[in-house]
C-alpha cells in the first residue's frame, strides 16, 4: 500500500473498514506511523518515537486475538512519557529519572488486550508540571497546525501525534487542565474521566488525589470507544472507583453558561472572545434551556490547586528526587515544584483547604445537579517565544478555566468549536459531575451535530411518542428521542374523535394542567415535510414547557374540542393508554 492511500488524519473507524476489507494490515499501519513521525522529527513530539523492532511484539500478538472480540485489533496510539508501558523507558520528561518498567500500567494493559498497539512514548512538560508543552529538555512540542504557537500542556506530545495523524488516539494525563489544554489547541477532542474511573496505577504522580488519564482523539466516538475499553475498577490502585455510569440516553437537564464576562489574553485574546460568543449563540440553539451563572465558586476552587497546599502534594512525590539530583529539572519546573516545601503549607493550612474544597465540591454538585457547566478550554494562547520570555504567568492564564475540574471532582469533554482565527482552533469543555459521562457524550454529540446539520426540537404528546405506532415517522424524518418534559401548568388535553384517537393539546387562559411529553429533535431539512404531513385539525406552534422555555410541537385547533373528551386528568397521553382499551390505529 502507497502512502496516498493513507487519509491524513487516522480514525478507529477507517482503520476497521480498512482491515475488515483486507486492503490494509497492521504492519502496513505502523510503517506509515513511523514514516510519519521520521517527517515530523523536528516537532519535538516524540521521546521514544515509534520503531518497529519495539512494536513488533504487539503485532505478533494481534495474530492470537480474535478480531471481532477486539475493539480496538490493530489500533496504534501514542502514550505520554509518565505512563509505563513494558519494557520502554519512563522518563517523565527527565532523562535522569529514567526507569525501564517490566510491566505496564493498568490503562495500557488493558488497550493491549483490546488489541491495540502502543507505538511509543510522548514529550511532556517534565513532570506533567505545565500547560504549555515547552517545559522539556526534549524540546518545545510545536503546535500542530501552527508552529510558532504553543502546543499546550502537559500533554503536548500526545496530542500532536494525534493531531499530526501519526496515530489514532493518543494518551495524556490531567491534573489542571493537561488532558484538555492542548485538546483546545490542536482541534482535538479532550476526553477527561471522573476522578478514579480510569486506573492510575503505573502513571508517575503529579498531585497523585487528582491525577487521571485522558485521551486525545479526532471525534466523540474514538473517544467513547477507549473509554468503554478503559474504565472500571483496578483492585491494585488505591485511587480506583466504582462509578456508577448513567446507562440511558440522556442529555443534561439544563446549559450553565458564565455570566459575568470572561477574561481573555494572549496576542489572539479579541479573536478569542468573538469566538466564544459565536460559540454561546450556537450552543443557545440547541433546545436545551440556558442558565447563566456566577462561576466565582469554579474560579474559587481553582485558586487552591497553586495557592493553596496542594503544591505540597507535587513535592511530596519530588522531592526527594529534586534534591538528590541537583540541576537535573528544568529551571521553571523545579521553581514550581520547590514552593510545595514551603514552611505556610502546614498540616494545619491542609486541612482548612481540604475542609474549604469540600464546601466548594458540595456547591458545585448541586448547581450541577443534571446539567453542564460549559466555558471556553482556554481564554488564548502564546507564542513559544511569549512563553519563553514569561514562563510563569503565561501558563498560569492557560489553566483559568481548567484548574478546578479535578478538584472539584468533575468529568469533562474539551471539543473543538469552530476557528478564531486562520488555523487557530477555539474550543469550549463540557463539565458534568463524576458519573455523568454518557450525559456528556451526549450533549457534545448533539452540538456537533447542530454544527453540521441544523436541528429543531419537536415537542410530541401522542402517537408519535416512543411505543406508539407514529413513532417510525419521527424515526422517518431523522428525528431522535431527547428527553421526557412537562408542559407548562396552562393546557388542557383532549382525546380527539378522530379514527384512530389522537390527543390534542389546547393552551388555556386559565385554569390548565401540566401534561406530559417528549422532545425529540428534528433535522431542520426534515422539519417542514414533517410539518406538511400533520392532518387538521392538529398542526405545528409553539409549545411552552414547564421550565418557561417554547418549543416547536403538536397544539390543536379550538374548534376541536367540541364533542371531545378531555382527559387532562390523566396528565398524558401515555397515562391515559395504559387505563383505556387498545384503539386501531391504522392509517
Amino acid at each position: 500500500m502507497s502512502t496516498r492511500d493513507f487519509p491524513a488524519l487516522l480514525t478507529l473507524d477507517w482503520l476497521k473498514i480498512s482491515y475488515a476489507e483486507q486492503t490494509l494490515t497492521p504492519y502496513e499501519v505502523i510503517l506509515e506511523v513511523i514514516r510519519r513521525a521520521e517527517t515530523d522529527s523536528e516537532m519535538n513530539i516524540w521521546i521514544s518515537p515509534p520503531k518497529l523492532e519495539q512494536i513488533i511484539p504487539f503485532l505478533k500478538r494481534l495474530e492470537t486475538l480474535d478480531s471481532a472480540h477486539a475493539p480496538l485489533w490493530g489500533i496504534p496510539f501514542a502514550v505520554k512519557d509518565n505512563i509505563d508501558v513494558a519494557n520502554m523507558p519512563t522518563t517523565a520528561g527527565c532523562p535522569d529519572f529514567t526507569y525501564r518498567p517490566s510491566e505496564h500500567a493498568t490503562v495500557i494493559e488493558r488497550l493491549v488486550e483490546a488489541g491495540a498497539i502502543p507505538v511509543g512514548k510522548t514529550n511532556l512538560d517534565q513532570f506533567a508540571t505545565g500547560l504549555v508543552g515547552t517545559r522539556s529538555p526534549y524540546g518545545e512540542t510545536h503546535n500542530a497546525l501552527r508552529p510558532e504557537l504553543i502546543s499546550g500542556g502537559s500533554s503536548s506530545g500526545s496530542a500532536v501525534a494525534v493531531a499530526r495523524g501519526h496515530v489514532v488516539f493518543g494518551l495524556g494525563t490531567d491534573t489542571a487542565g493537561s488532558g484538555r489544554v492542548p485538546a483546545a489547541l490542536n482541534q482535538l477532542v479532550g476526553f477527561k474521566p471522573s476522578l478514579g474511573s480510569w486506573s492510575v496505577k503505573g502513571v508517575v504522580p503529579a498531585c497523585e488525589s487528582l491525577d487521571c488519564v485522558t485521551v486525545f482523539t479526532h471525534n466523540l466516538e474514538d473517544a467513547q470507544a477507549v473509554d468503554q475499553v478503559v474504565q472500571g475498577i483496578d483492585t491494585d490502585d488505591p485511587w480506583s472507583k466504582e462509578i456508577p455510569y448513567l446507562k440511558e440516553p440522556k442529555l443534561p437537564t439544563k446549559l450553565y453558561m458564565p455570566i459575568e464576562p470572561l477574561d481573555f489574553y494572549g496576542p489572539f485574546a479579541e479573536s478569542y472572545r468573538q469566538a466564544w460568543e459565536k460559540t454561546q449563540e450556537r450552543l443557545g440553539n440547541l433546545g436545551l434551556p440556558v442558565e447563566y451563572i456566577d462561576t466565582a465558586l469554579f474560579a474559587e476552587a481553582a485558586a487552591l490547586l497553586y495557592e493553596g497546599p496542594w503544591v505540597a502534594e507535587r513535592w511530596a512525590a519530588l522531592g526527594d528526587f529534586i534534591d538528590a539530583h541537583p540541576g537535573s529539572t528544568f529551571g521553571v519546573t523545579e521553581q514550581i515544584l520547590r514552593t510545595g516545601s514551603n514552611s505556610s503549607h502546614s498540616a494545619v493550612a491542609m486541612f482548612k483547604a481540604m475542609h474549604q474544597l469540600q464546601r466548594y465540591k458540595l456547591r458545585a454538585q448541586q448547581l450541577l445537579q443534571g446539567g453542564v457547566l460549559v466555558m471556553p478550554t482556554a481564554g488564548g494562547t502564546w507564542t513559544r517565544e511569549q512563553v519563553r520570555m514569561d514562563p510563569v504567568s503565561t501558563n498560569r492564564a492557560m489553566g483559568l478555566y481548567t484548574n478546578h475540574c479535578n478538584l472539584l471532582d468533575l468529568c469533562a469533554i474539551a471539543l473543538p468549536a469552530g476557528e478564531a482565527e486562520v488555523k487557530l482552533p477555539f474550543g469550549i469543555t463540557l463539565f458534568a459531575s463524576s458519573g455523568e459521562e454518557i450525559s456528556l457524550f451526549n450533549l457534545a454529540t448533539r452540538y456537533e451535530q447542530a454544527e453540521s446539520q441544523p436541528v429543531t426540537p419537536v415537542a410530541v404528546c401522542g402517537l408519535h411518542m416512543r411505543g406508539f405506532p407514529l413513532e417510525a415517522q419521527m424515526k422517518a424524518h431523522g428525528a431522535r428521542f431527547i428527553r421526557e418534559d412537562q408542559t407548562a401548568a396552562k393546557y388542557k388535553l383532549l382525546k380527539l374523535q378522530t379514527q384512530p384517537a389522537k390527543p390534542g393539546l389546547i393552551k388555556c387562559e386559565s385554569g390548565g394542567a401540566s401534561i406530559h411529553l417528549e422532545v425529540w429533535e428534528m433535522p431542520l431539512a426534515a422539519f417542514g415535510a414533517f410539518a406538511a404531513s400533520i392532518p387538521a385539525p392538529l398542526g405545528i406552534g409553539k409549545v411552552e414547557l414547564q421550565n418557561g422555555t417554547e418549543v416547536p410541537g403538536f397544539i390543536c385547533e379550538g374548534y376541536a374540542a367540541d364533542g371531545a373528551e378531555n382527559i387532562t386528568h390523566y396528565g398524558g397521553w401515555r397515562a391515559m393508554s395504559l387505563t383505556a382499551k387498545p384503539v386501531d390505529t391504522s392509517i
